[in-house]
């Protein structure tokens, strides 16, 4: 009769821990996704701000049509429907045209002074600062996710459950390096 009380015991103690690594896997989980939107709605700022930044800079710099038009057109996806990874990525690319376009305005003094641009870069900073701190907290979270569901004994259950790693939003190589403007 001890033996069964043992054994009990034992599954009773197994049922709770897959309770609890379940429910932990699912907070970090929703923690990630909350990290995310938060970051999303910084990242959707800027998507909506490029077209007046764009439009402020057409009339000065007549020689970059081929940097405003990538700008455009990656701006004329909709956001919306965009996966999270393909948002990430969109990011990233707008990130690229955004610096140029930034460097650009150094070229013209005019521009330079101009009050409604100056006002769209001060916004774009914020937004590119707010950016930044959200995508530290995304990182962060996701950091954690990934490391709870690949460390034993819990990826058992996790890849049981079918819980996979996140990825990271990470700054993509080119915008690593110093943006060059010359005419």
């Amino acid at each position: 009769m001890s033996g069964l009380v043992i054994i009990g015991i034992i599954f009773l103690l197994l049922i709770i821990w897959i309770i609890g690594t379940y429910n932990s896997l699912i907070s970090s989980k929703n923690y990630v996704q909350e990290a995310f939107s938060t970051m999303d709605v910084y990242l959707k700022k800027r998507f909506d701000l490029i077209p007046n930044l764009v439009e402020s800079v057409k009339g000065y710099s007549v020689h970059e049509k081929e940097l405003l038009d990538n700008i455009v057109n990656l701006r004329s996806k909709t956001y919306s429907n965009l996966s999270n990874d393909k948002k990430m990525d969109l990011n990233s690319q707008l990130d690229i045209g955004l610096s140029r376009l930034i460097a650009l305005s150094e070229n013209y003094p005019e521009l330079k002074a101009n009050e409604n641009f100056l006002e769209l870069q001060r916004q774009l900073e914020q937004i590119e600062n707010d950016i930044s701190q959200s995508r530290k907290y995304y990182n962060g979270t996701v950091r954690e996710f990934n490391t709870k569901i690949q460390m034993f004994p819990t990826v058992v259950i996790a890849s049981a459950l079918g819980f996979k790693p996140q990825k990271m939003f990470e700054v993509d190589n080119s915008q690593k390096d110093n943006i060059k403007v010359s005419f």
